[in-house]
């Protein structure tokens, strides 16, 4: 959705004309979560200068409370009124950057720390990195008393409709929200399991592509609420289907020119994007921990279910972690399958683009493709092809995260040593837990 560049004359018109009664500033911590700091509409000026302050200790990962002021810097081009409407007017939105005191970016800020590898791929001489993702999402029913169930809202498949696929009004809903914020909803339907659903939306500039997905997010779960379902992300909330994943298309442009396209090269891929490839596949099993971050990701990642489980790529199959769909010219892109939509977007495409550039930088070039179905081959014929396992736990991910310094380097030291510290918390509370499949099994056993 083109963005406008709004001045702060503008905005104070249209809030007063559309009769805007609140302000959400929204930005995400380092786990993914969206927060937002509500005022009334009579702070705007306020806000517009850069002077709304927040508590950053509240926040998970931010600062310690004896230096938690921090400054809310609003991105103007992210001006957004809410379709729905509350009782007391409309509400409207405003993605914000977080700032020190001092006014330097805050570092533990993800939407900051992307445009920081931003700046490293404007040094290489690109001017963009597009992303285009697609995020899956499963409906479950709400009870009585509003709380959620395991109960899931249909029995429909891939591409089902009405009346098998019951969640149809639900996600043609959810579009039409989205179109009327501004969404160019390329593909909306019912994905492999029962109750999941994906709808895809147009590529964007990854910062913008990555505060659309933040805003999917909460506009998918609102809407779920109106029709009494619980929309959620979590990468495999059941046994036996298929999880939900967050396919992201990637390309790198020169102005108007996708530099991944050469119409005389492999495949019709340039070298640049043979090196990216390159990059992505090298750095594969450390970026997981970002890509795939919580224990419950790594029940997706297994074979059976479509997910990938090889560092491998293709031109034609869908078995591998990278995928290279079919269009050229300015639609040639890499598709990476791993990522999951618990994944902070952010943070995800900080630590692709630099694994991406470092491929670049070092002049990597690829392993061979694999187009044959690598759940079939043998674990000898996987060695001799040089494809290699994706972390199969949490825990397993974080040591390869800890053995990479690019992808180390991309999340700077405050997001990386809080990141890392919070998931290994996460990895010993999953440890320590005792599940209902252990006393099935072992209970009267032993």
């Amino acid at each position: 959705m083109p963005r406008v560049e709004y001045t702060s004359e503008q905005i104070k018109q249209i809030a007063q004309e559309e009769n805007v009664r609140f302000l959400r500033l929204m930005f995400t911590d380092i786990m993914g979560t969206i927060k937002n700091v509500e005022v009334p509409i009579s702070q705007l000026d306020k806000v517009l200068d850069n002077k709304m302050m927040f508590d950053g200790s509240s926040i998970e990962g931010f600062v310690r409370i004896e230096e938690s002021d921090m400054y809310l810097y609003p991105d103007v081009t992210t001006w957004m009124i809410f379709p729905w409407e509350t009782d007391h007017g409309k509400v409207a939105r405003l993605i914000c950057d977080v700032y020190n005191p001092d006014g330097t970016p805050f570092a533990g800020d993800p939407r900051g720390n992307l445009k920081r590898s931003l700046k490293h791929m404007h040094d290489l001489g690109f001017t963009s990195f597009n992303l285009g993702p697609e995020p899956e999402f499963f409906l479950f029913k709400l009870d009585e008393n509003g709380e959620i169930t395991t109960d899931l809202n249909d029995k429909g498949g891939y591409f089902d409709f009405a009346p098998t696929d019951m969640g149809e009004n639900c996600r043609r809903d959810i579009v039409l929200e989205l179109e009327r914020m501004g969404f160019e909803v390329e593909a909306s339907h019912h994905e492999t399991a029962p109750g999941q659903h994906e709808i895809d939306f147009k590529y964007a500039e990854v910062i913008e592509a990555c505060d659309n997905i933040q805003t999917f997010k909460l506009v998918v779960k609102t809407i779920a609420r109106k029709h009494g379902l619980h929309a959620t992300f979590m990468p495999k909330p059941l046994f036996g289907i298929a999880g939900s994943g967050m396919h992201c298309n990637m390309s790198l442009f020169k102005g108007d020119e996708n530099v991944f396209y050469d119409k005389d090269g492999e495949l019709e891929l340039s070298e640049t994007a043979y090196q990216f490839l390159a990059g992505l596949v090298d750095h594969a099993r450390a970026y997981t921990a970002v890509c795939n971050p919580t224990v419950n990701s790594y029940k997706r990642l297994i074979p059976g279910f479509e997910a990938p489980v090889y560092v491998a790529w293709s031109g034609h199959n869908r078995s591998p972690l990278i995928r290279v769909p079919e269009s050229r010219g300015l639609s040639t892109r890499l598709e990476l399958r791993s990522v999951d939509p618990s994944a902070n977007p952010y943070l995800a495409m900080a630590v692709l683009l630099e694994a991406g550039l470092d491929g670049i930088r070092r002049g990597l070039t690829p392993p061979a493709a694999v187009d044959r179905n690598i759940y079939v081959m043998t674990e000898e014929e996987r060695e001799a092809a040089q494809i290699y396992d994706l972390p199969s736990t949490l825990h397993n991910a974080l040591k390869q995260l800890r053995k990479d310094p690019t992808i180390v380097g991309a999340l700077g030291e405050h997001i990386y040593g809080n990141f890392v510290e919070a998931k290994r918390m996460e990895w010993a509370a999953y440890r320590q837990s005792v599940s209902e499949w252990e006393r099935e099994q072992y209970l009267e056993l032993y």
